[in-house]
């Protein structure tokens, strides 16, 4: 039987996650961000980063440990047993499914003006060709995936040079041609908006949710090359990266803003109709740079739609190895791809992009993979008791103290969703709540109920934090900023003690970690 082969290198796994990390979110980022905060957005995006370090490096520490293809939806299965991670891994899976639909809409809306057949005039929505496009697209995401995982990773890496150039070619471009050190004061200061706007860009801003994609790292941790190095050096490296490319480009985005654009303050900063570095480039004179940026904005949304087609495969495969997805997943082609796992994703995306409005499916997709990330801070506590003398290529200092606060982090991205896209995130686990007991009716006294209750008051409280708070279209406001961000902190350290005592007796833990190949299937995990 053919196996996950380990060709992803240290620069290929952090091309990976700096793929997954810069969409074409950068686009846009600078002027939301300043919009909310004004010039402190610097500000934002340097928290932004620091948070979403914190929240990456517990799973630096258990994927560098227990390297294992589709992490985020197999590591809860050796702390917390099937429920858990089958509702994370679910959830995962639900938000990777719509993840290639949606960077195919949006790359065939950036061709738009280039190729105006592939959308009706009147609606907007694809046409009949367009959507032949889309699947061509989604299509090649699978072809390139499926070609194994080597050649995946140097298609990636090229796709991935580019993504990196063009916004700091583009920062060096706008700095050069015109830096107002007047625009970091004026209107109304550095930050205009104080900490609440400061905050606010960091929420609901968006920038947050450009750190996101560190988790293909973990996803794809089964084909790394020594991954106790390579895992969380990749991490690392990669929020650095990405964190340095955004702070860059909105501080060039500020000084080359005519002032005139701010005398009406920064909420109100717009470029009627245009995208906000196209409007900065017309305004400075740098438009032959345009084109460049065209091309930029069509990468980035590829290379998404790359990497995340080939993380989801890892995630169908992981579930069926839970026994919640069919065992055929787990077959592996001459290439060592989950190639059934590829097919079925490929299938389902397909219903996504033909059934479900887009607006819906980017509310689905943020919403179902932001929540799996709080089985990391969690786990890695849980796997310091399980675990307690294996050999950790990093040890995180303090782990209750940055596990708390990460979890912390992860609890308040889902809440920054909003409510709109929380009670879609709460339709999601029900219907996978349904398929499980169809599943296993007849087996739930191995399904590990007692270590997965702490989800009910997790999930329940989320959903009533986010109805009464600030975020989102339907939420009520009852809860004033500041109070909702505070009660989500003391919310999150309430029930990380409760999950953390929850978790799998060391004879269940022995009995599950006994029947995963690690690193070497000649030396394993258990008898450390």
């Amino acid at each position: 039987m053919a196996k996950l082969k380990r060709d992803i290198g240290l620069v290929g796994l952090t091309f990976i996650s700096v793929g997954g990390i810069i969409g074409s979110g950068w686009l846009f980022g600078p002027l939301l961000a300043v919009q909310h905060a004004g010039p402190a957005a610097i500000l934002s995006w340097i928290i932004g980063a620091v948070a979403m370090f914190v929240l990456a490096i517990t799973f630096a520490e258990i994927s560098a440990m227990l390297p294992i293809p589709g992490g985020i939806a197999r590591v809860p299965q050796f702390s917390h047993g099937n429920i858990v991670s089958m509702a994370m891994g679910w959830t995962a899976w639900i938000g990777y499914n719509t993840t290639a639909p949606i960077e195919v809409e949006a790359m065939l809306k950036y061709l738009g003006p280039y190729a105006p057949w592939l959308h009706t005039a009147d609606t907007g929505d694809l046409t009949g060709a367009g959507i032949a496009v889309a699947l061509f697209f989604m299509l090649l995401f699978v072809v390139i995936n499926a070609l194994g995982v080597k050649f995946f990773t140097q298609v990636n890496a090229t796709l991935t040079w580019a993504k990196i150039a063009i916004p700091i070619v583009l920062s060096i471009l706008l700095i050069a041609s015109r830096f107002d050190t007047g625009n970091f004061t004026q209107p109304g200061g550095f930050a205009p908006y104080g900490l609440q706007g400061i905050m606010a860009a960091v929420s609901t801003g968006g920038v947050i949710f450009s750190f996101i994609g560190f988790r293909h790292v973990v996803d794809m941790a089964g084909e790394v090359r020594n991954p106790k190095v390579a895992i969380p050096a990749a991490l690392v490296l990669s929020i650095i990266l990405c964190a340095a490319i955004y702070v860059g480009l909105q501080i060039a985005f500020i000084g080359a803003l005519d002032p005139e654009m701010l005398k009406n303050g920064w909420a109100s900063l717009n470029f009627c109709g245009q995208g906000p570095l196209d409007g900065v480039i017309l305004s400075v004179g740098i438009v032959w740079f345009l084109s460049v940026l065209n091309i930029g904005s069509v990468i980035g949304p590829f290379g998404n739609g790359l990497v995340s087609t080939g993380s989801n495969a890892r995630i169908a495969m992981a579930l069926s190895q839970n026994g919640f997805l069919p065992k055929r997943l787990q077959i592996l082609s001459s290439f060592g791809v989950p190639l059934w796992a590829l097919a079925l994703n490929f299938l389902i995306g397909i219903l996504f992009l033909l059934t479900v409005p887009f607006t819906t499916v980017i509310a689905l997709n943020g919403a179902a993979i932001v929540v799996s990330f709080a089985v990391g801070p969690i786990a890695v506590v849980c796997l310091r008791r399980l675990m307690p003398d294996h050999l950790r290529s990093i040890r995180i200092p303090f782990v209750k103290v940055v596990a708390i606060t990460a979890f912390a982090v992860a609890t308040l991205i889902v809440y920054w969703s909003g409510w709109d896209t929380v009670w879609r995130l709460g339709i999601a686990l029900i219907v996978g709540f349904v398929l499980l007991l169809a599943r296993f009716h007849n087996r739930l006294d191995e399904m590990d109920v007692t270590e997965a209750l702490w989800l009910v008051p997790y999930f329940g409280g989320i959903g009533l934090i986010s109805f009464l708070g600030q975020f989102g279209e339907g939420a009520l406001k009852q809860i004033p900023f500041g109070w909702d961000i505070l009660l989500c902190v003391l919310f999150s350290v309430i029930i990380f003690g409760l999950a953390v005592r929850s978790s799998l007796s060391a004879k269940k833990f022995q009995t599950y970690i006994a029947e995963e190949e690690l690193l070497d299937p000649k030396k394993p995990v258990i008898g450390f």
